[in-house]
């Protein structure tokens, strides 16, 4: 059957992908919020259930060993819970090693991947829902939009608040050579469950580091080049809610749902824009002190007057009404050799950068000025 020539014209001036001016960037397509919201997982899943030999199988934080919530995961057939620590930031490697396992122990793809927990194990999640359907390594796809194929169905579950990890389309992995993202419109969740009940219980500076993360995308967002309404309105409501949640006498049950929804509303600042300094010099902190991601951005965000006076100052008050002392020396006892290479993994933040200080960010950034800076760490 022959095309019409006009309809061929037609088909001819069609773009093959979205235009870079106008990104067609995914968003969580289903969510369940509310207290208790945990139980309903269940029923959720039984539809995307392929058959008895397609597990799901749920990454867990391994702080919920033998307690209750492990009690309330609706495991059936031949699903697996698997245990995995937090304590260090997710590696490319980790990721790797659970696709293997997975691969070896079942003969079907998993019917889903259910990630419980905060960011690590968020992230984790969508890094290993992607490499079960993509080859190579994870390593591979550190970077933007290098994803192929779609992801198998995978659920985000945030038991504390602040990381945006649960809205996002990046996987933040330490890799080989770098801390960098896959971002793709595959690493987005299919279902995200947000139940603030999940959240009590979270050590206090713990919750402290996890929140500033949420406050320092928003400042980030909304004093960037790449700023427009779609952000800005996301941004502005999560940086309010902060600011309920770290400067005002709230009852917890409300602080645990407002910080929640801080968290969705400043994942959400940076899916059309882009986060900034703070960010970029945390990645570097991560991949060569190991220092986790809340803590680096705060460590390096006390220090960033220069781009952020506002921010700074406000983020110092909640330091203060917190009680909150951060690490001091951090950088104290670092080689050339990994202060080189940690200046160089933060300048390889090269989006962060333009959103922070525009096109002509490298004439603004030195070595010699982030060296500076990571001194003061």
């Amino acid at each position: 059957m022959k095309m019409d020539v006009n309809k061929q014209m037609i088909l001819k001036k069609i773009p093959t992908k979205a235009s870079e001016e106008f990104r067609n960037f995914p968003m969580v397509p289903r969510v369940v919020y509310g207290k208790g919201s945990f139980d309903t997982l269940g029923d959720i899943l039984m539809p995307k259930r392929k058959h008895s030999e397609a597990p799901m199988i749920y990454l867990v934080d391994d702080v919920f060993e033998n307690t209750e919530l492990i009690n309330r995961i609706p495991s059936i057939f031949c699903d697996q819970i698997v245990l995995i620590s937090a304590e260090e930031e997710p590696k490319t490697g980790q990721v790797d090693a659970l696709v293997k396992m997975i691969q070896e122990k079942f003969t079907e793809l998993p019917s889903g991947i259910i990630g419980i927990g905060g960011g690590t194990l968020l992230d984790m999640a969508k890094a290993v829902a992607i490499m079960l359907t993509n080859k190579g390594s994870a390593s591979e796809y550190q970077g933007w939009d290098l994803v192929n194929k779609q992801s198998i169905y995978h659920v985000g579950i945030p038991t504390i608040s602040g990381t945006g990890a649960e809205v996002s389309r990046t996987t933040v992995l330490m890799g080989p050579e770098k801390k960098l993202g896959i971002n793709s419109d595959y690493t987005t969740f299919d279902q995200v469950l947000l139940d603030p009940d999940l959240t009590k219980g979270v050590p206090k500076e713990q919750w402290f580091y996890t929140g500033m993360d949420c406050y320092i995308h928003c400042i980030e967002s909304l004093n960037g080049t790449f700023l427009n309404a779609f952000s800005q309105s996301y941004g502005e409501k999560s940086l309010e809610l902060c600011k309920e949640v770290f400067l005002e006498d709230i009852l917890a049950s409300e602080s645990r749902e407002k910080l929640m929804m801080a968290s969705w509303h400043g994942g959400m600042s940076i899916a059309y824009s882009q986060v900034g300094v703070a960010h970029a010099m945390s990645y570097g902190l991560g991949y060569v002190l190991g220092v986790k991601h809340g803590i680096g951005n705060c460590l390096v965000f006390q220090y960033l007057e220069e781009f952020y006076p506002e921010g700074v100052a406000l983020f110092n008050k909640m330091l203060k009404k917190h009680n909150i002392e951060l690490p001091k020396g951090i950088c104290a006892n670092l080689s050339n050799t990994e202060m080189d290479t940690m200046i160089t993994v933060a300048l390889g933040m090269a989006p962060l950068w333009e959103n922070a200080l525009g096109e002509q960010w490298k004439s603004i950034i030195t070595p010699k000025k982030l060296k500076t800076i990571y001194q003061k760490i």
